[in-house]
């Protein structure tokens, strides 16, 4: 599993993802590490079959007593379905997650950790005194989904917003946005089913300053690619099935 070091500040955001013994039936993710000094949390920390590499990943970056914190920004496999293995290695953390979504959660196994279910209009999470705001993002694509952003590194983890489907050994960030597109395209037309949420998250985070948009899947945009990611998305019809 690779690792990058987004930002470094008073806290710190890493990437880890890129994981090139994933088989190829099992879609590529990017797992985050929220660092400060004494706290760790992990957002998205992925599937069953990556517990392990994940786990190791972490252990780089903090000891095992200060990983104290996960976040799922929704329900699926990929994001959370590792939380039964998180719950007996990490007996005294706490998941921050949806709260609509708890009885759900709770099948792959979450006897120890701590559920705090996050309501619908979301809340501000403080690890010792950095900031992380929970962005309402519900139906793109789940009915009960957030973002995080941090005001401090002008980055906002989008979760399935700005994914694109490609190789577990591509780029980090986006190097040619208009080619980018064509990876992008068929995902958010076929899982993102509202226009109307889509246009309410878009009008939501461009009042957000962000110089990086960091999705769970494919590569990262910084700068003017975030803008022209909100203009792309903006402009798409959503909610399309062809059979």
């Amino acid at each position: 599993m690779k690792m990058v070091k987004l930002y470094s500040g008073n806290h710190q955001w890493i990437l880890c993802g890129r994981d090139v013994h994933k088989t190829a039936q099992i879609i590529d993710t990017n797992q985050y590490i929220f660092r400060t000094r004494n706290r760790c949390l992990l957002i998205d920390p992925g599937g069953t079959e990556l517990f392990s590499p994940m786990l190791v990943a972490a252990l780089h970056w903090a000891p095992i007593e200060e990983i104290t914190d996960l976040f799922a920004s929704h329900q699926d496999p990929d994001v959370i379905s590792s939380l039964g293995l998180w719950d007996k290695t990490l007996p005294k953390a706490t998941l921050h997650a949806p709260k609509l979504w708890e009885g759900f959660l709770r099948h792959f196994g979450c006897e120890s950790i701590e559920y705090n279910g996050i309501p619908d209009e979301g809340k501000i999470l403080n690890f010792e005194g950095s900031e992380l705001h929970i962005i309402p993002a519900h139906y793109l694509h789940s009915s009960a989904n957030f973002n995080l952003y941090d005001p401090e590194a002008k980055l906002l983890m989008s979760g399935d917003i700005g994914a694109a489907l490609e190789d577990n050994d591509s780029p980090v960030f986006v190097d040619n946005f208009d080619e980018h597109v064509e990876k992008m395209r068929f995902f958010h037309q076929r899982w993102m089913p509202s226009e109307k949420a889509k246009l309410d998250w878009i009008n939501r985070v461009r009042k957000l300053d962000i110089e990086m948009l960091a999705p769970q899947h494919g590569r990262i945009f910084k700068g003017d690619d975030v803008k022209r990611f909100l203009d792309w998305f903006e402009s798409l019809t959503v909610g399309i099935a062809t059979v």
